[in-house]
């Protein structure tokens, strides 16, 4: 089994993980419909990737959920402009 040669401080423990730290979000605005998206991810509001669509949202859904969502896309393209 293995064991260490020597002790390791408690500082200088902290100072291996020091970078073993939560960092925060990075979001940017989506140059689609404008709204808060991480980035580089695709936009889970619109399906579009740097002004390309990546992925079709309305091909899973049904009909009234397709039309609330049509009509959500409608809005923020207006607010957009």
């Amino acid at each position: 089994m293995a064991v260490p040669k020597q002790h390791r401080s408690k500082s200088r423990q902290g100072q291996r993980r020091m970078h073993y730290f939560i960092k925060e979000q990075v979001f940017i605005l989506c140059g689609h419909c404008g709204k808060d998206t991480i980035s580089h991810r695709v936009c889970p509001s619109c399906g579009y990737y740097k002004g390309h669509k990546v992925v079709d949202l309305l091909s899973g859904l049904g009909k009234k959920e397709r039309k609330q969502k049509e009509k959500e896309l409608a809005v923020s393209k207006k607010s957009k402009v």
